[in-house]
């Protein structure tokens, strides 16, 4: 597979569903690949990139930055509390937003730095309970607190049960965020992209068909 494979996909997925070119985001997803790959499709000029991990993506992310110059991260991990204000400041965009501590910490550091990342609320469309995200039940109530904190979400993400068909996950995030008023979607990896396209995503999380397979290593 490859990037350009990727691109040429994406494009044409735009064209089946009678989309604009151009109006899905790819996200090339680098957690945990070698330095070498990144660097390699950074140098085919791709500038959007997603991370699962504060941590890591603080250890090469500006360096990179330097290299390369203009690059858009976007936090697609869980994001601890704790790390929030490390996230702020290295991020474009933060697509987990699932809790309501997590909501307050960075409504707290909004108002001291006068701008927050792009906000995207994780939904938990499965209703599965090892995953986080908030359940569709309480996406209203939800909403309605951020709000009432000043952030202002500009859409909805979510990670489909991997034992289902992620399409009427698709189409149940796409009813929400048309219900709030939220025109982001951040929805479909890398074996079910063009179906997420079809249901309206606005950005797509895509790893391993890019980059190849990833090796992991023990975390510390």
């Amino acid at each position: 597979m490859g990037l350009a494979d990727i691109q040429a996909r994406v494009r044409a997925a735009e064209r089946a569903a009678g989309r604009a070119e151009g109006s899905v985001r790819l996200i090339a997803v680098s957690k945990v690949q070698p330095p070498e790959r990144v660097e390699a499709v950074l140098a085919e000029g791709h500038r959007v990139f997603g991370e699962n991990y504060v941590q890591e993506a603080a250890g090469k992310w500006p360096a990179w930055r330097e290299r390369f110059g203009l690059v858009e991260l976007h936090m697609i991990g869980p994001l601890q509390t704790n790390k929030a204000k490390l996230a702020v400041d290295l991020f474009d965009a933060i697509h987990t937003l699932d809790r309501p501590s997590l909501a307050q910490k960075l409504a707290s550091l909004g108002q001291a730095r006068g701008a927050l990342p792009q906000l995207f609320v994780q939904v938990n469309t499965g209703e599965e309970p090892q995953k986080a995200g908030v359940l569709p039940a309480d996406l209203a109530g939800f909403l309605k607190d951020c709000r009432a904190m000043d952030l202002s979400p500009v859409g909805l993400m979510c990670i489909p049960p991997e034992d289902q068909d992620a399409t009427p996950h698709f189409a149940m995030l796409a009813q929400m965020a048309a219900d709030h008023g939220l025109t982001g979607l951040s929805m479909g990896m890398s074996s079910d992209f063009e179906t997420a396209i079809a249901h309206g995503a606005t950005h797509i999380r895509v790893g391993s068909a890019i980059f190849g397979a990833r090796s992991y290593a023990p975390r510390a």
